[in-house]
């Protein structure tokens, strides 16, 4: 073998990349000063986008296939590297893989409850947590907003971010949804894709594509839950009454003389309580409305203020007309008690003049 099919034997002939983890999101090709024969295979299998990347410039992204790396496949690299004037001997480029799988069960929740407004409770603090998934879909961006030089990008290295993006606007997302509490268990899938419709934007600032949230838990503090379970408790019993007496009719099977006052103890407070619910469910009569105060104008003076019950005795009287003048509050100026709709029904109609005798 002779000097110079040793020396290109030293360059890459085949590059490709299979990965045997779950989380690894982009691996660089690893060769000693990033050297490649031209001619060379790349193989680009199914989930992976390749990107060259010549003296710190994407090149070229290839999609699956298999290239021979040369002139009419790698246009723009070629003409980086001045292949269209004959250059053929090996050249220097850095190849990342970019896998585009799906990357699933990534884990989300609150650290710390977060308020939001509800319908039914008011102000209540929540804790949530879930999955979401994501993959690359701009390798490019991807590569300038997040990923740099970095040669072994995984999942890891960016999982914290994409959290806290998810948690942060989770808060917004709850009360834009306008689900009540109670009824978040019977929306989760409703829920689930509002949020993910509400965070794909911000996802996709850094080249990726959020695919989906699951929300698998939504509770409250455990005040606030005991406090409900009370309340069911409450609705199950049902009639309070009843719930006594059948306790103390259960307690007469004690063979001791304390069933006999467990019983009496247990019929006296239901007779209390029912009475107190009885006292507290008992309509309350309203008091009688305010009647009307109205003042009168009689001669350059007024007089009142007066109840209807005064002006319908002042019309029997004769001092009331549907010319006198009225007023109330409430009214602008005073006006004659004919116009008024409230006094118009006391005062009789007088009769039309009679016709002329022919």
């Amino acid at each position: 073998m002779g000097l110079w099919d040793k020396l290109m034997g030293e360059f890459v002939d085949v590059i490709d990349w299979t990965d045997d983890s779950n989380n690894t999101m982009v691996h660089r090709f690893a060769r000693q000063g990033n050297e490649i024969k031209y001619g060379a295979k790349l193989t680009v299998r199914e989930s992976q986008v390749a990107i060259f990347v010549n003296e710190g410039e994407v090149a070229d992204i290839l999609g699956p296939g298999l290239y021979v790396l040369e002139t009419r496949n790698l246009p723009l690299l070629s003409t980086l590297q001045h292949w269209d004037h004959g250059f053929s001997s090996p050249f220097k480029a850095e190849v990342y893989f970019f896998n585009t799988r799906q990357f699933t069960n990534l884990k989300w929740g609150t650290r710390n409850p977060i308020m939001v407004r509800d319908s039914e409770f008011g102000a209540v603090r929540l804790r949530a947590f879930g999955t979401y998934s994501m993959r690359i879909t701009d390798p490019k961006l991807f590569m300038q907003e997040i990923m740099g030089t970095d040669g072994n990008f995984r999942v890891e290295e960016i999982s914290d971010q994409l959290r806290n993006l998810i948690v942060t606007r989770f808060s917004t997302v709850v009360a834009q949804a306008n689900i009540p509490v109670l009824d978040m268990a019977a929306n989760t899938e409703q829920f689930s894709q509002f949020i993910t419709n509400k965070i794909a934007p911000e996802f996709k600032a850094y080249g990726l594509t959020l695919t989906q949230v699951l929300v698998e838990n939504i509770s409250l503090p455990d005040e606030v839950e005991q406090a409900l379970d009370k309340r069911t408790s409450m609705g199950m019993i049902g009639n309070l009454d009843r719930y006594l007496q059948y306790q103390a009719a259960e307690n007469l099977g004690k063979s001791d003389g304390s069933a006999v006052m467990d019983m009496g103890v247990g019929l006296a407070m239901a007779g209390k309580l029912s009475d107190a619910m009885r006292s507290s469910e008992a309509p309350t009569i309203p008091p009688p409305l305010p009647q009307a105060s109205w003042h009168v104008a009689q001669g350059q003076q007024s007089s009142g203020p007066h109840s209807l019950s005064d002006l319908q005795a002042m019309v029997k009287a004769g001092s009331l007309n549907a010319s006198t003048l009225v007023w109330q509050a409430g009214m602008a100026q005073w006006q004659t008690a004919g116009t008024v709709p409230a006094l118009s029904s006391l005062i009789p109609a007088s009769p039309p003049p009679l016709p002329p005798i022919p």
